[in-house]
């Protein structure tokens, strides 16, 4: 699906004046990759980034165009959109929130600069030479919530200690996103003592199948990962409305799902990434090189605990996790 630029209350485009034409042609237009749909992300993550866009001077409709390229939840589209992107010469692609869409965008051109957001070290990724340094056509923000699922894992385990065997849903689409996520887990599980039980999901669909797996082997928990697939407002709604009916303890990695009535959460804040995403972009437009621009580390993370729901699930939550917390709900 494309949703193109349009100025509100023109009518249609053979109604506008010839001049209007013209300076609508002539701005600078920017691509926007994205692994979801526009109606799966929330809104506050878009006005972060065109947020960010205006403390650059860039407003869309006004001074600039954006190209918008949704997968709609299918990573295999993402190449065949990023081709298209380069092919409609655009200035800058923009792929916020989506490893296999920077990765993407990385194989489609070695030119038109990139701006990406992702949850793992883009070093390891292949997507930049160094983080001071990236080299070639990429810069962006890497919000490191793959290294720190281990820490998600610590945060469920001390939510439910008696728990020997905890379940991690991930999307086996996203492979590179999924290793790094795998061996941060494995990790620590083995300091904690819990076995771990992956389970797949490549789309909604097969949320309902994940759980029914996660009850028949009886695990104690579960851990949502971080990837994007995971963090679409209809996804987020299922994912917790499921953890509820289950009565199964659950971490995710963004706050959306503890806002929605998930227990608890811990990892980036997306408002803050998406915000320096829409700054770097500006900044490339106003002649910045890539290169120039040294890949930035979120180091905003929030831990957020729903205390409603850990009583609808009998939980006790100690006091000195509590103070740990940077938002309780009540």
């Amino acid at each position: 699906m494309r949703r193109r630029t349009f100025i509100a209350g023109l009518g249609s485009a053979a109604a506008w004046p010839v001049v209007a034409r013209a300076q609508q042609a002539a701005l600078p237009v920017i691509g926007f990759l994205h692994a979801a749909t526009f109606a799966a992300i929330s809104p506050y993550r878009i006005s972060s980034f065109h947020r960010g866009l205006a403390e650059m001077g860039y407003v869309e409709g006004r001074n600039l165009a954006i190209e918008y390229r949704w997968a709609e939840g299918q990573n295999d589209r993402l190449p065949v959109l990023a081709t298209d992107l380069v092919r409609r010469k655009v200035r800058v692609i923009v792929a916020p929130g989506s490893t296999m869409a920077a990765l993407a965008a990385k194989t489609a051109t070695q030119t038109t600069p990139i701006v990406f957001m992702i949850g793992a070290d883009p070093v390891e990724l292949g997507l930049v030479a160094s983080l001071n340094r990236p080299a070639g056509n990429l810069t962006g923000v890497s919000v490191l919530n793959g290294p720190v699922v281990g820490k998600c894992l610590e945060f469920l385990h001390e939510f439910v200690p008696a728990a020997t065997s905890i379940a991690v849903l991930f999307n086996p689409t996203n492979p590179a996103f999924a290793k790094i996520e795998t061996r941060e887990l494995q990790f620590a599980s083995r300091t904690l003592g819990v076995r771990l039980l992956f389970l797949e999901a490549r789309g909604k669909s097969e949320f309902e199948g994940a759980f029914a797996t996660l009850v028949d082997q009886k695990a104690g928990a579960l851990l949502v990962s971080g990837d994007g697939l995971f963090v679409g407002r209809n996804e987020v709604e299922q994912l917790v409305a499921l953890a509820a009916r289950h009565a199964v303890p659950t971490i995710y990695q963004y706050r959306e799902h503890t806002l929605a009535g998930g227990l608890a959460s811990y990892g980036a804040s997306l408002a803050d990434a998406y915000h320096q995403v829409g700054i770097y972009t500006g900044r490339i437009l106003k002649g910045a090189g890539p290169s120039d621009l040294p890949v930035m580390q979120s180091t905003k993370l929030e831990f957020v605990i729903n205390l409603k729901t850990a009583k609808a699930l009998g939980l006790t939550i100690r006091e000195l996790l509590m103070a740990r917390a940077d938002e309780v709900i009540q």
